[in-house]
């Protein structure tokens, strides 16, 4: 479904991309990890076309659209999330979920209204629709963003860090609602994560970056289990 080969990119001296190669096939989970600056965020800029890579391609359903600009592989089918979430601080729930709706989706005003409180209920923000953004909480905006980016009807979701400052409930939410994303809408899910544990049981598969390149790639238990992973980024004490 999604596939890069022999990628690279640079920014002056600095490799933040050293010939990674990967594959994320249709209705899969799978994980994406590593130490900070390992190039995870710089591989997902890659994909959705903030930036075009020095060298290698990537293909999405058999197409390449290496280095095609964020808007047309958006209507393509592949949706982001950031690990700083965006909203419209000073438009409502429904307004920024509509403007997915509108922009990457390409319907028109109604339709994009009707389902755009689809995807709040399904996010659970349904009740907030008509307040402003910039009142919800840190969750409350992650799961605003997640319903954005479904609202552009995506074939692939990245998510960046959707658990990064989350307390234990709405870790268990938020793993919950990534779970029914590919259950219930046939998502596609590449999902960057530090809290390695939240991974186990969901994904099919975890990809490891370290310092830019591909250091390994299997199963939860396979790479939590990998010396080379446990020295560059679990750590010795790390137990599954």
């Amino acid at each position: 479904m999604l596939e890069g080969t022999g990628l690279i990119k640079r920014f002056g001296a600095l490799e933040a991309i050293k010939d990674v190669s990967f594959k994320v096939n249709e209705k899969e989970v799978v994980g994406l990890i590593g130490p900070n600056g390992s190039g995870k965020t710089t591989l997902f800029n890659l994909i959705s076309g903030v930036y075009k890579p020095d060298s290698g391609k990537i293909k999405f359903m058999g197409e390449d659209i290496t280095g095609l600009p964020s808007h047309k592989i958006c209507r393509m089918g592949i949706a982001r999330t950031y690990q700083l979430v965006r909203p419209f601080l000073n438009m409502s729930v429904l307004e920024n979920v509509m403007v997915g709706a509108l922009y990457g989706a390409g319907n028109g005003l109604s339709k994009s209204r009707s389902e755009s409180l689809e995807y709040l209920r399904f996010v659970g923000l349904d009740h907030k629709k008509d307040v402003p953004a910039r009142n919800l909480n840190i969750c409350e905006r992650k799961f605003l963003e997640i319903a954005r980016a479904l609202a552009t009807k995506p074939k692939i979701l990245l998510l960046d860090e959707p658990l990064s400052g989350l307390n234990p409930k709405e870790i268990n939410d938020a793993k919950d609602l990534i779970k029914r994303i590919r259950d219930d809408f046939g998502v596609t899910v590449f999902w960057v994560e530090h809290i390695m544990k939240a991974l186990r049981g969901i994904v099919e598969r975890v990809i490891v970056l370290n310092y830019g390149e591909k250091i390994a790639e299997g199963s939860f238990e396979e790479v939590t289990s990998n010396q080379r992973v446990i020295e560059a980024y679990l750590g010795e004490k790390w137990v599954i």
